[in-house]
Formats: structure tokens, C-alpha cells, sequence
């Protein structure tokens, strides 16, 4: 029952952020915060380049940005929530870290004595520009860490991008079967927990709950693996390539 009870739980949260209504869902609102803490985390890290904790005034305002993504959240628009997420709390940050920096830029005009005029506005630190041309660089060096940290996850499970070319299926219908099999296991915490302890498929305990053979699930082994790594990491950016056949 547990495994049925997840499963549910987790579509009926995903229904209500895909057609609007999570308004007024306080709890299935504070389920898929709690659920991407790690996320948050490791996003507000990423952008303010240093550790984050939830004491930070940077994981509050973070932890709101996630939260207005949430709402604003719509699958025919947005290419993800944690692409959205994470766009908007890259905003948030900079206008804090904007903020930050000319309150202290006027506490040191204070003590040095200089005016505001006196200050030309090329020379502050966090200007548009160069606050636009640091978070785009930041974005190529996230893509590029990602593909290496996967690469190293793939390994893990002997696995490598050259092999995943050839296993994956070539047929759009085993495709998608192939997917949304990794995604049922991806979403049961009992038959994912099963996955990563033994570091295989639970192919009898998938053979009871879905119509595929276990051929063809043998078949596409490598694939599933793959897909069902992918769906559980924070990879956001290579998330974005398999948008469209995430149910």
C-alpha cells in the first residue's frame, strides 16, 4: 500500500502544479518545497558561490523564490519547475546581492567621507551588465558540471554516454515505455531504495505492476538505469532534453 499510496501522493501534487491549482494547497505546497530542500540549497550555493545553510538570510530568500515558481508554474510554458525555480532565484539573489552592495558601498562612503557623486557608477562591483555577464557564465560552467557529474553517476553503474547511444531504444513507443517504467521506479521509494542498495533492477517486483515482459525489460536495462538516475539528481539543466516524456 505504501508504494501505491506514494505514487499517488506524488501524481496528485504534480496534477495540481501542472493545471494551476496548487493555490491554497498549503500541504501539497510545503510536500514539494520539503521535497526540493536540496535543491534550494545547492542552488543558492551554486550562485552566491559558497556553502548555503537554512539559517542563511540567502536560503530564505531562495527558499521563496522556489516557492513563487511553484505558483507561477505552468508545463505549456515553463520547460520545467526547477529550470523556472532556478531562474527565479537567481533573480531574487541578484537583487539582494545588488541591494547588499550598495548598502555597504554607502556605509564606506559614510566613513570615507566621499560622496554619492563622487562615485562613478561603472565602478560598482554588481552593475547590470556585469552581473548579467556572471550569472551566463555561471550557467555554461552548471551545464558543463553536470554532464561531468553524471558521467561520473553512469559510472558508478558501469555505464557510459557512448553506451547509452547504442542501448537506447530506437522506437518512439518502446522509448516512452522504457521511460515511464523508470519513472514508476524513480517515484516508489521502496523499489528505487531497492535499485541504488543493490544497484540493479527490481525486475520481478516491476514485472507485478506494469504489462511490459521481462524481456523487454532486460532489453532496455540500461536505459531505465540511466533515465531513473537521471529523474532522481538535481540535474537540471539535462532534465530539460527529456521534458516531453516526463508524465
Amino acid at each position: 500500500m505504501s508504494i501505491i499510496q506514494g505514487l499517488f501522493k506524488t501524481k496528485q501534487n504534480k496534477r495540481k502544479l501542472g493545471s494551476g491549482t496548487l493555490a491554497g494547497e498549503e500541504e501539497a505546497i510545503n510536500d514539494l518545497l520539503l521535497a526540493n530542500t536540496s535543491f534550494i540549497k545547492k542552488t543558492a550555493a551554486y550562485i552566491c558561490k559558497r556553502p548555503i545553510d537554512e539559517q542563511d538570510e540567502e536560503y530564505s530568500i531562495a527558499l521563496n523564490g522556489f516557492h513563487e515558481a511553484l505558483l507561477a508554474f505552468n508545463p505549456k510554458e515553463n520547460a520545467s519547475l526547477q529550470t523556472l525555480a532556478h531562474l527565479i532565484i537567481k533573480r531574487r539573489l541578484v537583487d539582494f546581492i545588488r541591494k547588499e552592495a550598495a548598502r555597504k558601498e554607502k556605509v564606506l562612503l559614510l566613513h570615507t567621507g566621499a560622496s554619492d557623486e563622487s562615485v562613478d557608477e561603472q565602478h560598482f562591483i554588481w552593475n547590470e551588465q556585469s552581473i548579467e555577464s556572471y550569472t551566463e557564465e555561471q550557467l555554461t560552467e552548471a551545464r558543463r558540471e553536470e554532464l561531468i557529474r553524471y558521467g561520473e553517476l553512469l559510472a558508478e553503474y558501469n555505464l557510459s554516454f557512448n553506451e547509452l547511444t547504442v542501448a537506447a531504444p530506437k522506437h518512439k513507443d518502446a522509448r516512452k515505455t522504457a521511460f515511464l517504467v523508470a519513472q514508476i521506479i524513480s517515484e516508489s521509494e521502496e523499489l528505487y531504495q531497492s535499485f541504488i542498495k543493490h544497484k540493479r533492477l527490481p525486475l520481478k517486483d516491476i514485472e507485478a505492476l506494469v504489462d511490459v515482459s521481462r524481456k523487454t525489460l532486460e532489453r532496455h536495462r540500461k536505459y531505465m538505469i540511466a533515465v531513473i538516475l537521471l529523474l532522481n539528481s538535481d540535474f537540471v539543466y539535462i532534465k530539460d532534453y527529456v521534458k516531453g516524456e516526463i508524465i
